[in-house]
């Protein structure tokens, strides 16, 4: 049995959720060894039917964001170009639900691609591209930075260098987002978000957002350390905040990088279990930023691994009990529909 439904007409928009379909790919790999491998396992194949299916669990989600994970790239053609196939593979699926044949909720309403901003100026034209290929939903680009000196922590997600934000090359391509009106999403582990500040101080015309919080770590070198680690956590966050041009994704917490004990747990934890486990990170954001640059996020399917959708949602919910109604408005819909631009 599910659990019920808390406020079930609340409006959301779910500013960050993956599409992909690995199926052929895991069954070429060996087994996983690393939890982030294994969670991803759990859903080998997410793609439209799927994510309808969990937008259908019981909330109002009424529309959603789309968030680049290396789906569907370009099988040929330049390399800086392939990312652009995620793009066009997203925007039929957004086409497909605004339809209107599978019901009112817009999935994939803003599309965020991926584009190598390490080419400098060689980036604008593959951010051309995504834009050409979005059908007018294409809203920004993720550059993952995440780094540690530590391979165990990041895994299979461990392939990126040291200090990539910093980088004269980088912000050569990052310069091109605001002349295109596009956004950023930044994702790195929180001893480095000392690299977002600066670079959201070095570009105060960029719209930019914080992915998972900042992910706080509790695994591999960090085993049995985040609570130590919090306080760190929480001065960086408080230095972030004065940077109006960020907002922050509240969410990502159920993926192992934390270290909870509801990652992977056997029955599931309740929402409750989750909400009183994430409030000293949920808490501390909206403080913070204030509501107008926080949004609840899925990250589903990576956070299948901890919670359903409609666990996640409901732990959101019990979070957010004591906001007024504007309050729980931005946080669930309108920070995130005002970020991303979205034509709703």
């Amino acid at each position: 049995m599910g659990e019920t439904i808390l406020d079930p007409t609340l409006p959301i928009i779910d500013p960050h959720h993956h599409l992909w379909d690995r199926t052929a790919l895991f069954a070429t790999q060996p087994p996983p060894k690393h939890e982030f491998e294994k969670l991803l396992r759990l859903s080998p194949r997410y793609l439209l039917d799927e994510l309808l299916a969990d937008m259908n669990r019981g909330h109002n989600v009424i529309a959603t964001v789309y968030m680049e994970c290396g789906a569907m790239y370009r099988a040929g053609g330049p390399s800086e170009m392939r990312p652009v196939g995620e793009t066009e593979f997203v925007n039929g699926f957004a086409a497909i639900s605004a339809s209107g044949v599978y019901g009112p909720a817009r999935a994939c309403a803003g599309i965020v691609g991926h584009a190598d901003l390490m080419r400098g100026d060689g980036a604008a034209e593959v951010l051309e591209a995504h834009i050409a290929a979005g059908g007018g939903r294409f809203r920004g680009i993720r550059h993952s930075a995440s780094f540690d000196a530590d391979s165990n922590v990041l895994g299979p997600l461990a392939h990126r260098p040291a200090g990539v934000y910093g980088s004269a090359q980088f912000r050569q391509g990052f310069k091109h987002l605001a002349r295109l009106g596009l956004s950023f999403d930044a994702w790195l582990l929180e001893p480095q978000l000392g690299d977002v500040l600066d670079l959201a101080k070095a570009f105060p015309d960029t719209v930019m957002v914080l992915d998972h919080v900042g992910t706080p770590l509790g695994l591999a070198s960090y085993q049995g350390r985040r609570e130590e680690r919090f306080g760190i956590w929480k001065q960086s966050i408080q230095a972030l905040a004065q940077c109006e041009n960020l907002s922050v994704k509240v969410g990502g917490l159920a993926m192992p990088f934390p270290g909870f004990p509801t990652f992977m747990a056997q029955p599931q934890a309740s929402s409750q279990t989750l909400a009183n486990e994430w409030r000293p990170y949920v808490e501390t954001c909206i403080e913070a930023f204030g509501v107008e640059r926080c949004m609840f996020e899925s990250n589903f399917p990576v956070d299948l691994g901890t919670c359903t959708y409609d666990v996640l949602w409901n732990a959101f919910k019990h979070l957010a009990k004591g906001y007024s109604a504007d309050e729980k408005t931005a946080l669930f819909s309108a920070t995130a529909h005002r970020v991303y631009r979205l034509d709703l």
